[in-house]
């Protein structure tokens, strides 16, 4: 009963939903095709930055049938606000393995563009051999750097969404589908 009633309660707090889990799913399936029809490795490095990518980079890895590494990188942007803060803070104290490895870098949203531009630094510097950027949404907008994703799921307009991965506050990551937030 009690999960029953958050359920609720986290639904009423979506002004509308976005993308439906069934859309979420379809898009998954062409955009896991793309990254494997290009990477062609026999081994990859797959870096999700948590928390947002947690879900969409699991759902993802599943469907890319080759030898993955699986690491994460913990970085924060948005600091419990609905707009980024413009700073980007690693919460790790070091950066994976790649040296000499193929990377897929994997992020719940393209917004400014400093998360994946600061990431993507970090990798090179810590020796990657090729990196490529995957993410679950891409805001039309100017960002803040000059950063585009190799791979989009989705571009969706400069709205607040929450769910599947993405949250406002922690919350609504287990949402199954992309919703904007009432505010």
């Amino acid at each position: 009963m009690f999960f029953e009633s958050l359920m609720v309660y986290m639904h009423k707090s979506i002004d509308k939903v976005l993308i439906t889990e069934e859309a979420i799913r379809e898009r998954l399936d062409t955009v896991a095709k793309q990254v494997m029809e290009d990477f062609q490795a026999e081994e990859l490095v797959v870096v999700a930055l948590l928390k947002g990518a947690l879900v969409f980079a699991a759902d993802m890895c599943r469907r890319m049938p080759v030898p993955l590494i699986i690491e994460t990188v913990n970085v924060a942007s948005y600091h419990g606000g609905t707009e980024s803060s413009g700073k980007v803070k690693f919460l790790d104290a070091g950066m994976p393995d790649v040296g000499g490895k193929k990377v897929l870098v994997m992020d719940d949203i393209l917004d400014t563009g400093l998360t994946m531009d600061a990431v993507i630094r970090e990798l090179l510097e810590a020796g990657a051999e090729e990196i490529r950027s995957c993410v679950l949404l891409s805001k039309r907008k100017q960002r803040s750097v000059e950063c585009e994703a190799d791979y989009v799921a989705f571009e969706i307009d400069d709205e607040f969404v929450v769910g599947y991965g993405l949250d406002y506050q922690g919350l609504y990551r287990n949402l199954p589908y992309v919703g904007v937030l009432k505010v």
